[in-house]
């Protein structure tokens, strides 16, 4: 039966049409809340919801494209390191190349922020090809770099950086070091904020406020979320944990700086090193070098360390670790 309002029929379909796009727009919120919060659970789950609304169009509305990407987007970020995800039909795009794809969309949705949607790209483009080094496929990470840039004069700087890497076949340099998947994640989060913050305004999400405000829930809400949320602190977060050290503020600053200058990353880079706290090596990592060394050989240290689960270490670091240990036993 149609739904009737001021005595004229309304059509059911174009009911369920603007429903669909408020629930859309909540579960939207949803994602970027538990995005920004590291939960994981959480995040999945709404990633499944938007799968259905999305995958329910037949025609993306054109004030609803800018939510359709943003949920595409977080969805793929949140997947960067899993190489085994598949979000095209041509497998060997990898969860960030296809990230990109739905950043590009975005930045066309947007002019104001022209300075972030710079920033991000560049984070996007230089994790896409780090994280096929950090798993030892340097072939696809050269064949990424291809699908990645244009040809673009502008890009033309990062790019060449890139290429050098990839050929170096070393993961831990300074550039991809300094521009991290952790920095990426944070890069997001800002623009997150941004976003939230023009949609204040999402009806369900009012509507559901105005109701547990009603009922008398918020204070018990308050209280659960706390609960919840230091639990989730020992639990599988979104982004990968570092314990900070001394030179992390440093870090941050230098990196924010030289996004607006690749040219100078190299120096960057070199400084964020030279400032890290030494850290003393384990008698775990002795092992794992050891080992490593016995399966790969002396000299292939890049191996080594893919291989190897060592903390925060360099194939150089590596090679000089070695150096020490033959003397220790030659003395």
């Amino acid at each position: 039966m149609a739904a009737r309002a001021g005595g004229n029929s309304v059509p059911p379909a174009e009911v369920e049409a603007v429903a669909a796009s408020w629930m859309l727009e909540f579960c939207c919120c949803c994602l970027c809340r538990h995005f920004g919060d590291g939960c994981l659970a959480e995040f999945q789950r709404w990633s499944d919801v938007a799968y259905a609304l999305i995958n329910g169009l037949s025609k993306i509305p054109a004030h609803q494209k800018k939510t359709v990407y943003l949920c595409q987007l977080l969805i793929r970020i949140a997947k960067g390191k899993k190489l085994e995800c598949h979000f095209e039909n041509y497998k060997r795009i990898s969860p960030l190349e296809s990230a990109l794809s739905f950043w590009t969309l975005l930045e066309r949705e947007e002019i104001q922020l022209e300075k972030l949607h710079k920033d991000i790209r560049q984070l996007i483009q230089i994790q896409s090809v780090a994280v096929y080094m950090e798993n030892g496929y340097f072939k696809e990470a050269a064949e990424a770099l291809q699908r990645l840039f244009t040809g673009s004069e502008s890009d033309k700087p990062l790019r060449m950086k890139l290429a050098i890497i990839i050929k170096s076949k070393d993961p831990y340099v300074p550039l991809l070091q300094t521009f991290s998947y952790d920095f990426l994640i944070k890069k997001i989060k800002s623009y997150i904020e941004l976003f939230m913050k023009g949609n204040e305004s999402n009806f369900l999400l009012q509507a559901a406020t105005k109701e547990v405000e009603s009922q008398g829930l918020g204070a018990i809400i308050a209280l659960q979320s706390k609960a919840v949320n230091a639990d989730e602190n020992d639990k599988e977060n979104l982004e990968t944990k570092q314990r900070p050290h001394a030179g992390g503020k440093l870090e941050e600053r230098t990196a924010v700086q030289s996004l607006n200058g690749l040219q100078n990353v190299e120096k960057h880079g070199h400084a964020l090193v030279s400032v890290r706290k030494r850290q003393r090596w384990t008698y775990n990592e002795d092992l794992k070098l050891k080992s490593g060394v016995k399966e790969f050989g002396v000299g292939n240290w890049t191996k080594i360390l893919v291989h190897g689960d060592f903390n925060n270490r360099t194939s150089v670091m590596l090679k000089d670790r070695w150096r020490t240990l033959c003397k220790i036993k030659q003395g």
